[in-house]
């Protein structure tokens, strides 16, 4: 991977709607070689899909949780089964430390909320918090680079 592919890879997470063309432009290079360049990115697994990001707040869902989970009172797998099932889980993290599961919801109101607390008590000690602010709410995820 060499830094025409990083680059690409940055433009295309920061519009992943951005043309050919226009990445030709940007990368000074000839469609059919950024072409090429996204097939090999997606053959050896390095851009696994494109997605829209979607506003929480915009759909009505605008209350963002995190909630760990502690003392897992089931195994693992079976946690990691009936939590996709959930469909207020955005992400689901299993983890080191304290804690064996980093989640992040999606709510409309602290009712929803309250429900969704009430359906994982049974599997462990919780510990909820509401995201007040994202700083930080996505950045590029780039390659690592020869130091």
């Amino acid at each position: 991977m060499d830094e025409i592919d990083r680059k690409l890879l940055e433009l295309l997470q920061e519009d992943a709607r951005i043309t050919i063309i226009e990445l030709s432009k940007k990368l000074n290079l000839s469609r059919p070689s950024v072409n090429e360049r996204l097939r090999r990115l997606q053959e050896n697994g390095v851009i696994q899909g494109f997605t829209a990001r979607v506003s929480a707040e915009a759909i009505g869902k605008g209350t963002i949780v995190i909630i760990q989970i502690g003392n897992l009172k089931i195994e693992c797998r079976r946690f990691e089964e009936l939590i996709k099932e959930e469909t207020d889980i955005l992400e689901c993290h299993r983890v080191t430390g304290t804690n064996s599961y980093f989640l992040k919801a999606a709510v409309a109101t602290m009712k929803d909320l309250e429900a969704l607390v009430d359906r994982l008590v049974p599997y462990g000690q919780l510990n909820t918090s509401v995201v007040l602010s994202s700083p930080i709410l996505s950045r590029p995820l780039l390659p690592v680079t020869d130091r």
